[in-house]
């Protein structure tokens, strides 16, 4: 368990790090995100970019475990 939270603070802070760079990957505003824009109200549920990212780490994970 200890392993697996040092794990993921590793990936949090490295993600922290990259995030200028990863932010011009446009992930939030793919075909298939919903975004409803109302005067005094804003929804967003990245469906397509929660697929996506959810695709790349089962990739990475199977990789990881063979």
């Amino acid at each position: 368990m200890n392993r697996t939270m040092v794990l993921i603070g590793v990936v949090i802070v490295l993600i922290g790090l990259l995030w200028p760079w990863l932010a011009k990957l446009h992930l939030g505003h793919l075909p298939g995100d919903i975004v409803i824009n109302r005067p005094s109200f804003k929804l967003y549920i990245p469906i397509t970019s929660m697929v996506l990212i959810s695709v790349v780490v089962s990739i990475i994970l199977g990789l990881f475990r063979k």
